[in-house]
């Protein structure tokens, strides 16, 4: 019990600190329980406390959230960006309910998978980092919808775990013109809705396996989330726009080949 519980709250830290980088939070979630020898019913701990990242960029974004939505019935601009978010969100609701099942018991299952999937979105990051010049959009409220259509797309490549939400956003964002600022601003809005709703889904289809154990250490790794995520979305956007991804996506490479060596010994 008190290992579950150290290792529900390392685990909370980790979603935190990497679910807005784009390095793949559920990836090093899952590996990191791997090797921990931690399990939750239903794999329903890894999508849950994703919840405690998202509520801290919803209290940093708060005051922007309040003023695009009390203008939006005078304001063009901010009824575009709504739509724009909502038009993303959307095919994530379509294949995640769909797949849902396939997601939690193969591809959550599947350490492996994981590992190459963090190699290769590193390498791809890396690429599209470079390539990126000279941005069409620098502010996420001028997305235009076909835009926001093909980022949401592009998001769902992501319920393969170790390819990253924030980074196939990103990645999309940045290969349609968006600067590497306002891609990653537009990664933390699609969030909310995306990472809500997969809170509200997972919950409901794993709530008759919960026990308050598990309940417990869900509670943990939702707090140590939330605090851990104040930190990273702070720090994220300036960090970006002098620095790039580059950091990151060395990063995934050398997390997947060490997971992969230790995998392949038998770990």
């Amino acid at each position: 019990m008190e290992h579950n519980t150290i290792v529900a709250a390392l685990l909370g830290i980790v979603e935190g600190l990497t679910e807005f980088i784009p390095v793949s939070s559920t990836g090093h979630v899952l590996l990191a329980g791997h090797f921990l020898g931690f399990n939750s019913p239903g794999r329903a701990f890894e999508v849950v406390i994703q919840l405690g990242a998202v509520l801290a960029v919803l209290g940093i974004y708060s005051r922007r959230l309040y003023q695009i939505f009390t203008s939006a019935p005078h304001d063009p601009k901010s009824r575009h960006f709504i739509a724009a978010v909502l038009i993303a969100f959307a095919p994530a609701v379509v294949i995640g309910v769909m797949a849902h099942g396939f997601i939690k018991t193969v591809l959550f299952e599947t350490p492996m998978l994981i590992a190459v999937n963090l190699i290769l979105g590193g390498i791809v990051l890396l690429f599209v980092d470079r390539w990126a010049k000279n941005p069409r959009y620098t502010e996420v409220e001028d997305f235009p919808l076909s835009m926001a259509l093909k980022i949401g797309l592009i998001q769902c490549i992501a319920m393969i775990p170790g390819v990253s939400r924030s980074g196939a956003t990103i990645v999309g964002g940045l290969l349609l013109g968006a600067s590497k600022r306002s891609a990653a601003e537009f990664s933390f809005f699609l969030a909310m809705p995306t990472m809500l709703g997969a809170f509200a889904y997972d919950l409901m289809k794993n709530w008759d396996v919960l026990n308050s154990a598990a309940l417990g250490n869900i509670v943990i790794g939702f707090v140590m989330a939330f605090l851990s995520a104040l930190v990273v979305v702070r720090w994220l956007l300036g960090y970006v726009s002098s620095h790039g991804y580059a950091l990151f996506a060395w990063w995934r490479i050398i997390v997947g080949g060490l997971a992969m060596l230790a995998l392949l010994a038998g770990m």
